[in-house]
């Protein structure tokens, strides 16, 4: 399975994203890695910082570090470039367009999708950053992507200092400690969030195949 994290704008909790779907994989007992493919090397970067429990590769070792591998997330770059965004996509069997509430950044997503969809890419938007006490804005934003069209996933990953200091530590959210080494209180529900978007996706996938397949036949059929 190959999963493809990206955006036009950065901000976006893109590499969180990636760092979790593989965090939430390999507890569940797959072999997975991630692939950075930023510019930033954000990923690699977040690795360095701690220790975690599957390997993150630059995208130039990308071809034969991932071969083992039964899930290769791609961790990337924030960019508008068309060329290169499809460059990125080709040949996921899910790309995943994580955005804030914010309406720029719903702007954005949808500019992207439009391209994805005329590559006939499968892809699917989450919604993250998302204040527990402006529920209303998320809904919001979910409510104006699905009248694009697009498919938005089934849970907002919210905003949490947990995600913060995971990242500071090189760790998965449910390790989130303060500096006094106190496990955070909301560190669960980030995690429980992330998972939930993890359980979503091979049906994507497989919802996304079976609509080509049913496709092909029909043209089969016409023809």
């Amino acid at each position: 399975m190959f999963i493809t994290v990206c955006g036009q704008k950065g901000g976006v909790a893109k590499t969180c994203t990636s760092i979790h779907l593989a965090s939430v994989w390999h507890s569940k007992g797959k072999k997975v890695c991630i692939v950075d493919a930023d510019k930033n090397r954000s990923a690699l970067a977040y690795g360095i910082r701690g220790n975690l429990p599957f390997p993150i590769f630059p995208v130039s070792a990308a071809a034969k570090a991932s071969r083992s591998f039964e899930i290769v997330i791609t961790d990337g770059q924030a960019s508008s470039d068309e060329e290169e965004l499809k460059h990125l996509a080709y040949g996921s069997d899910l790309v995943v367009i994580p955005t804030t509430p914010k309406a720029r950044s719903v702007e954005l997503t949808v500019e992207l999708a439009s391209l994805f969809n005329a590559q006939k890419v499968n892809h699917a938007v989450l919604i993250v950053k998302v204040d527990s006490r402006k529920q209303k804005a998320a809904q919001q934003a979910e409510m104006a992507l699905k009248k694009f069209g697009l498919h938005v996933f089934n849970e907002y990953i919210p905003l949490l200092s947990a995600f913060d200091k995971a990242e500071a530590s090189g760790n998965a959210v449910f390790e989130a400690v303060d500096d006094l080494g106190r496990a955070d209180p909301r560190r669960m529900t980030g995690w429980s969030s992330y998972c939930s978007i993890a359980s979503q996706i091979p049906c994507l996938i497989s919802k996304h195949s079976l609509n080509n397949n049913n496709s092909s036949n029909q043209s089969l059929k016409s023809a």
